[in-house]
């Protein structure tokens, strides 16, 4: 959604990550991670989101965590958008989690190439 990324870039987001989650699990077909410098900004970021996806007559699902405003979670159905403050966001690590099953289906792959090669 062409609005989501409008609106991080608006408020000057950081570490804008789309992961693409189709075939992977039913919850969403799209995770935008995205990084805040402060609780605020954060906050603010996943206030400018639900703004801009409300514009675009979408209206969210569900919002988290805007009282602590480390990590924000905007659900618009097929996107979830995660606003993190840096340190939530590299210990959690979404993106590595999401990756996982992307590196053990390529090396599955390559390792059934081998076999089959040998």
């Amino acid at each position: 959604m062409r609005q989501v990324r409008h609106a991080l870039d608006e408020l000057k987001a950081r570490e804008i990550v789309e992961i693409d989650v189709r075939g992977k699990t039913s919850i969403a077909d799209q995770l935008i991670i995205a990084s805040g410098t402060s609780t605020r900004h954060v906050k603010s970021i996943a206030d400018e989101v639900v703004k801009f996806a409300k514009q675009a007559g979408v209206l969210p699902l569900g919002v988290e965590g805007q009282d602590e405003a480390e990590w924000v979670l905007v659900d618009l159905g097929d996107i979830i958008v995660h606003v993190m403050l840096p340190r939530i966001r590299e210990f959690y690590g979404l993106e590595r989690l999401w990756d996982v099953g992307d590196a053990e289906a390529i090396d599955a792959d390559s390792d059934a190439g081998n076999a089959a090669g040998k």
